[in-house]
Formats: structure tokens, C-alpha cells, sequence
């Protein structure tokens, strides 16, 4: 067994103390805390000194990849790698790899749960019952969507896509998943239809879940054009990454038209979210959007138990790579 005593970087998000990262480094590193969003604040001493560096929130640039001097890997805590010179990296001889082996349950019931919250108009009855006095049952609110006669799209049908799948075909729904990158024997073996194109899928969908990474091929992939040729009434969930909406524009327009009857978004363009129309008429309750939208802090990902997963798994890959040449979760320029 290799006892050296590694050095190890640990990025904002985080926080010590380190137990998860100390056990998925079998108690053998001391850990540096590069407590900043900006990368630009990292004491480039810290730098020079690390043999891995476990990152979360911070940008990854060649402003810190140039004081990697004794650094092997970098390895991201999430997925998505958006944020990462992954050229800079690669051409510094530093591995780099992400963290997909956590939380892929956590993400698919939240999308779910927004699914169904928004399908069965939950919040939006629990508004409006606190102002009703003398009626009650009587208080219907339509459209309400019956699951077995609704059509749930599902962009992007990969770990978390599948995940989702898995739950909501218990409820009755259709499904139809969109992903080019996956064989049309996977749709057949999830027991789904498959949509040639995303214009394609919105035009069935009464609920469309985004589940794809953030790349130049999905950047802004949800627009005006694709919230108007969707199904008039579309409820639209996003837990994956805010930049697969064009803009927060795109929900407003969509949510006041009628377009969308709801949407559910864990992730957002800006995060904390900037002035916006839609955010200012969210945070202030107003009548004509209650119930219709929900926003949550780009926390699908988190349970307890999630957590510590990804903490250790992160961990333990950086350690796999120093000391046994195992490049696990590898992702490349």
C-alpha cells in the first residue's frame, strides 16, 4: 500500500471538515481550502503544492492552471464540465475527470416531483384554498391534466433520464425520450417512442423534463421558437443546467402567454438569479403567476446521503489516479 501523504486542493462549495474526502482518500492527504468563487483570489503557493485539486464552484482556467506545477488531476465534484479549460488541462499534462456517480435518484425525483406538483397543480390549489370561505370542493382548477392521457417528453435519456423514466412509467404516462447519441436499441429495451428531432417531441409533449448536459450543441436549446411550436399548455422542468433556456425571457413570454401552463426550474441562467421581470414577479407572489412557476436553488442534486457520496467518489477517483494509474470518470478536450 502506498502511504504517501498527498496534498490535496478542495474548491467553494465545499466545506470542511473533510471526513468524505479524507476516507475516499484512505486517510493518506491533508487538504487545502480554497474557500472563493473566483479563482482569481487562489493563493498561487496553495497551488504550487497540490497533487489534485477537487473543484465545485470556481472556474478552472489557464489563470490556474498555470501554478499546477505538481498537480496530476483535477477532478470536478459535479458533472458538468462547462466551466473547465479542459484544452488548458490537457495540454498541461493534468487528467482530468467529472463525478457522475452520485445523486442521479435525487435529480430524477425532484424532476418528478415538479412534474406531477405542476401537472396536478398542487401549489397553485394551496394558494388559492387560503382565500376560500364559503365553498370548498367545489373549487376546481382546469385544465388538469389526467397522467394516462398525457405525453411526457424526456430530452436527453442518459443516467438521470432513465431514472426518470423509470418512476414516471408507473403513473400511466406515454413517454417519448429525444437523444441522438443513444441507439434506438436503448429506447427499445426503456420501452419508449423516440423523437427524431426536439421540435418533434415538444409538438406531443403536455410535460417536456430537460436531462442533457450543457454543450455548444445544447446551449440555448430551449427558445421562443421551440416554446411556440410546443403544445399550447406545456409544462417545461429543467433540473440540469440554466443555460439549455435561451433566457429567462423565453419562461416570462411562455408562462404569460399561456404557452406554458407551468414551468419548474432548479437551475436558472444567473445564479443567484439577476433582475428579471419573471424573478421580481415570482419573489412577490403575484396572483397571475402563483403556483405556475417553482424555482429551486440549483439543489436537485442533494440528500444527505448524496452528498457524502459525492464528496467521497471525487475523491476516491483522484486518489485512484495518483496511486494505481486508474483514470476513472476520464473526460477529455
Amino acid at each position: 500500500m502506498n502511504n504517501k501523504q498527498w496534498t490535496v486542493g478542495v474548491t467553494h462549495l465545499i466545506k470542511p471538515p473533510f471526513d468524505p474526502e479524507l476516507a475516499g482518500f484512505d486517510g493518506r492527504a491533508d487538504f487545502l481550502y480554497f474557500n472563493s468563487t473566483d479563482e482569481s483570489s487562489f493563493d498561487k503557493e496553495w497551488l504550487k503544492s497540490i497533487d489534485a485539486f477537487l473543484v465545485w464552484t470556481p472556474a478552472i482556467s489557464d489563470r490556474t492552471i498555470c501554478h499546477l506545477d505538481k498537480c496530476k488531476i483535477v477532478v470536478r465534484y459535479g458533472v458538468g464540465v462547462d466551466n473547465v479549460d479542459l484544452k488548458g488541462l490537457n495540454n498541461s499534462g493534468i487528467a482530468f475527470s467529472n463525478n457522475p456517480e452520485y445523486g442521479p435518484e435525487d435529480v430524477a425525483d425532484t424532476a418528478v416531483a415538479m412534474l406531477l406538483s405542476l401537472q396536478r397543480r398542487i401549489v397553485e390549489h394551496d394558494y388559492k384554498a387560503r382565500q376560500y370561505a364559503d365553498t370548498w370542493q367545489e373549487n376546481h382548477l382546469s385544465p388538469t391534466r389526467h397522467s394516462r392521457h398525457s405525453t411526457v417528453g424526456v430530452i436527453g435519456v442518459g443516467r438521470i433520464g432513465i431514472s426518470v423514466i423509470n418512476r414516471i412509467r408507473a403513473f400511466g404516462y406515454r413517454i417519448v425520450g429525444y437523444d441522438p447519441y443513444v441507439s434506438n436499441g436503448m429506447f427499445r429495451a426503456l420501452a419508449i417512442e423516440r423523437a427524431d428531432s426536439m421540435a418533434e417531441l415538444v409538438k406531443q409533449s403536455e410535460l417536456v423534463t430537460l436531462h442533457c448536459p450543457l454543450t455548444d450543441e445544447t446551449r440555448a436549446m430551449i427558445n421562443d421558437d421551440v416554446v411556440n411550436r410546443a403544445k399550447p399548455g406545456m409544462i417545461l422542468v429543467n433540473t440540469a443546467r440554466g443555460g439549455l433556456i435561451e433566457s429567462l425571457d423565453v419562461i416570462h413570454a411562455g408562462l404569460r402567454s399561456g404557452q406554458l401552463a407551468g414551468a419548474g426550474l432548479d437551475v436558472i441562467p444567473d445564479e443567484p438569479p439577476v433582475a428579471h421581470p419573471l424573478i421580481e414577479a415570482w419573489r412577490a407572489g403575484v396572483d397571475w403567476l402563483q403556483g405556475r412557476l417553482i424555482i429551486t436553488p440549483h439543489n436537485a442534486f442533494f440528500s444527505d446521503h448524496s452528498m457524502y457520496d459525492c464528496r467521497y467518489k471525487a475523491a476516491e477517483t483522484a486518489r485512484l489516479f495518483l496511486e494505481n494509474g486508474i483514470h476513472r470518470n476520464a473526460v477529455t478536450s
